[in-house]
């Protein structure tokens, strides 16, 4: 299966587990959990949630034990919502100010999540492997984000 009907398939089952769903966390909760188990090769998979403008909280996810605050503008995380972009991160040992949450991570991708034009959320990956993230990876969590937004 190519990358993309992976992901397409990925998305239309994050809708299917969300669209009867309104509470954010348990939906949050679902979709950390969908994706730890269906993406290979990686070690985290969750939510930090804008608890501020300035700061982030640790929400839902599937891993080890995690960062509980982030300051929005530090780490691949904060630098996601500071800059209003996705974070692609082959090695996350060469990112400027990387915060070492699981010292077997080194790759990451980064996600922002929006509701009504505003970043209220990051969806974040972890993989223990160098470069394990590529664009058509950022393409695939960027749409399946974008599908399920209304549901977070």
């Amino acid at each position: 299966m190519s990358k993309e009907a992976f992901y397409e398939s990925l998305t239309q089952q994050a809708l299917a587990l969300v669209s009867d769903e309104t509470n954010q966390i348990a939906n949050m909760a679902n979709i950390s959990a969908l994706l730890f188990m269906s993406l290979e090769d990686i070690n985290w998979a969750g939510f930090y949630i804008l608890e501020s403008p300035q700061q982030m909280v640790l929400g839902p996810f599937q891993g080890k034990p995690a960062c509980v605050r982030i300051e929005v503008g530090k780490g691949v995380c904060g630098t996601a919502v500071a800059e209003d972009t996705t974070q692609l991160v082959t090695d996350v040992h060469q990112f400027p100010g990387h915060i070492a949450c699981d010292a077997a991570s080194n790759s990451e991708v980064v996600v922002v999540v929006k509701k009504q034009g505003n970043a209220i959320a990051v969806l974040d990956i972890d993989s223990p492997t160098v470069g394990r993230f590529d664009e058509q990876d950022k393409q695939g969590l960027e749409k399946l984000v974008h599908s399920i937004e209304k549901y977070l």
